[in-house]
């Protein structure tokens, strides 16, 4: 009996060391969590801004309602391609977080379809007879190797749009997707692309009054440059396919 149950035990310890999976002494890696808090991002203060399931607060900007436009899709916020560009959809438009923001850390993943065009928008007012890019700073979501204004660093995927270009290189194929932390910090606004620190300014300052008196904002909000110290997160609708997950956000 007692060499049956050796044989056993030896013949067991044979097919787990052959069995795929980690090797003694190595841990098998966790699969990243999808539009969920760590225990560790939970003890820190971070929040979810997107769940994954339903729209939770997010809305249509100058709307009490979550556009049509929109669609919760595979655990994502997806914004459904118009092929209207710029003009965006008809039951779309741009939404916001219902909620305003002053001093935060805030990280979030995006993927761009072919061509496609979108942006990510903080410190934003909602205002009568204004768009929100007519408030509210922009970092551009795009897909710099297809439409047009990945030619201009000032207008490609990462860029303070308008104002700060980003090298061309800094973003993931169409269909991949990016990481992006933006930090907003008693006037220092920090753009983070894929683990890189993309675009680094100061509001309210000298500098920053010439900066946007050389872009296209004054000629349609003259005060465009006094932006908010406190304002909404938004995500823009610019007629194309995009997808948004993992929203995150921590108060400083």
């Amino acid at each position: 009996m007692k060499k049956v149950m050796l044989m056993f035990v030896v013949m067991f310890s044979l097919y787990a060391c052959n069995q795929p999976g980690t090797k003694p002494g190595e841990e098998k890696a966790e699969a990243p969590l999808v539009n969920a808090l760590t225990e560790a991002e939970i003890a820190d203060g971070w929040m979810l801004l997107f769940d994954g399931k339903t729209p939770g607060k997010w809305r249509g900007y100058g709307k009490d309602y979550f556009p049509q436009g929109w669609v919760i899709e595979d655990s994502t916020l997806r914004c459904i391609g118009s092929g209207r560009g710029e003009a965006g959809s008809l039951e779309g438009g741009d939404i916001i977080y219902d909620e305003k923001f002053q001093n935060f850390e805030m990280t979030l993943e995006w993927k761009i379809s072919p061509g496609g065009n979108s942006g990510i928008f903080y410190l934003a007012q909602e205002l009568p007879d204004l768009t929100i890019w007519q408030t509210a700073p922009e970092m551009q979501v795009l897909d710099n190797t297809t439409h047009p204004d990945g030619r201009d660093g000032l207008h490609s995927a990462g860029a303070l749009y308008d104002m700060i270009g980003v090298s061309q290189d800094k973003v993931k194929p169409v269909g991949e997707w990016n990481q992006v932390k933006l930090l907003v910090f008693k006037g220092l606004v920090e753009h983070w692309l894929n683990g890189e620190k993309v675009v680094e300014y100061h509001l309210w300052t000298p500098e920053w009054n010439e900066m946007v008196a050389k872009s296209k904002f004054p000629q349609y909000n003259p005060d465009w440059a006094k932006i908010a110290q406190e304002g909404f997160i938004g995500l823009q609708d610019h007629g194309d396919d995009v997808w948004y997950r993992n929203i995150k956000i921590r108060k400083l």
